[in-house]
């Protein structure tokens, strides 16, 4: 798990409506305030083909992703890759917030804005973790 504040998305999920910042001497917490449920931060790394092979996935319908997690089994996570993937998730997986970037000129550049998912789709989403 990674720390909330050192993420690139940080600014856009304490943004989001729906999750409240709490800010402590030695910890920073994010919590989805529907439910109350912490959000936790995973950073994951994917080889080239793997993360076009993510990329893709994160283009499809819910339902289509489903079967594709299913049939062919999700992403496999590589150390230091040519993607990374921010998710945010809750504790009760009822909110995700996502960002893709891919390695180019010497720094992570985004794929995609950052996306925030509630209710059962987010179920589909933490399958990739």
């Amino acid at each position: 798990m990674s720390s909330i504040k050192h993420l690139e998305m940080a600014a856009a999920l304490s943004a989001y409506t729906h999750i409240e910042i709490k800010k402590s001497l030695f910890s920073t917490k994010a919590i989805y305030t529907p439910t109350q449920s912490q959000v936790k931060a995973y950073i994951l790394e994917y080889s080239p083909s793997e993360g076009e092979r993510l990329e893709r996935l994160l283009e499809m319908p819910f339902d289509k992703m489903a079967v594709d997690i299913v049939q062919k089994g999700k992403p496999v996570v590589g150390v230091n890759g040519n993607f990374r993937l921010e998710l945010c998730l809750s504790d009760d997986h009822q909110f995700c917030g996502l960002q893709l970037f891919r390695f180019g000129d010497f720094k992570y550049n985004p794929v995609f804005e950052p996306r925030f998912y509630e209710g059962k789709h987010v179920q589909i989403i933490a399958q990739l973790i």
